[in-house]
């Protein structure tokens, strides 16, 4: 199944190139979309079969609805650290916090802060959205914590602050989406198509299937913790070959297989200049 929110924090099903909105008899409404969506994850047996009927030749085709990030506040968005195997290598599951505010939705305009990065970069990720919440759970038991899937875009401010934490965390440098697609609907999670463009040209192409931590590792790690709860996300990482500068006037696309495409444009006032290594070309420097 595909669920959404959109136009103000609406929860939606769609299907057919259609949205519906979730009525408040099958989940219950509530003040925050992501309590909301916790209420959904927690009955989703029970509602499914009813949610997967809802779309039809009424509902509004999503080209005139606004689509949101599918989960707009999670408790922990945790990112996994150099989990492929490619220049950089990957390592021991390990994961650092990036900032829930930081989240945004397709369709949007992430602005480039006016601070020293030496350089700001597109990662582009799978990432996992828990279901059941748990605390030290066995890797042979973590795939079935697992809700659905989103696709998330982790901007990086390069050289900026001593953590990963403020490099990433700056705001609308979580783009997230466009859908959240449920488990039962993702056959293989590990084999999948993440391909990043920028401006229409395609910079980074890979599989999931090269993590170094699988997703049952990943959760495995992270919920010794401080635990996991339903709704968080864990971003799986990403293929660092053909990692480049976004800019201002850059439409950044990410597209994973299953999951759908996620748009953002880059603006920056400061109008910085990169080449394609990441050297700073403006007369500024």
């Amino acid at each position: 199944m595909i669920l959404c929110f959109f136009d103000g924090g609406r929860l939606g099903v769609v299907g057919g190139g259609r949205v519906a909105e979730v009525p408040e008899s099958l989940v219950p409404g509530t003040t925050r979309p992501q309590d909301r969506l916790a209420a959904l994850i927690e009955s989703y047996d029970e509602v499914r079969d009813r949610l997967v009927a809802l779309p039809g030749d009424a509902s509004p085709a999503l080209a005139e609805v606004v689509l949101e990030a599918p989960v707009p506040s999670p408790q922990q968005l945790l990112c996994a650290v150099k989990n492929y195997a490619d220049d950089r290598q990957g390592v021991a599951a390990d994961f650092f916090l990036k900032s829930p505010l930081s989240i945004t939705g397709t369709g949007t305009t992430v602005t480039l802060p006016p601070i020293e990065a030496r350089v700001f970069h597109h990662e582009p990720e799978l990432a996992v959205v828990i279901g059941r919440g748990g605390r030290d759970i066995g890797a042979a038991d973590a795939m079935g914590h697992v809700f659905g899937y989103t696709g998330f875009l982790d901007l990086s401010a390069r050289d900026v602050g001593q953590t990963y934490y403020v490099k990433k965390s700056l705001g609308g440098f979580g783009p997230m989406g466009p859908f959240l697609v449920t488990a039962d609907a993702v056959p293989d999670p590990h084999d999948l198509v993440v391909e990043l463009s920028v401006n229409g040209e395609v910079r980074q192409r890979y599989s999931t299937g090269q993590m170094a931590n699988r997703i049952d590792r990943l959760i495995e790690v992270a919920s010794s913790v401080s635990g996991l709860a339903p709704g968080d996300v864990i971003a799986t990482g990403t293929h660092h070959i053909g990692m480049g500068p976004v800019q201002h006037g850059d439409r950044v696309t990410l597209a994973i297989e299953r999951i759908g495409e996620l748009t953002v444009d880059i603006a920056d006032p400061l109008r910085r200049v990169w080449d394609s290594a990441g050297r700073r070309l403006d007369p500024a420097v």
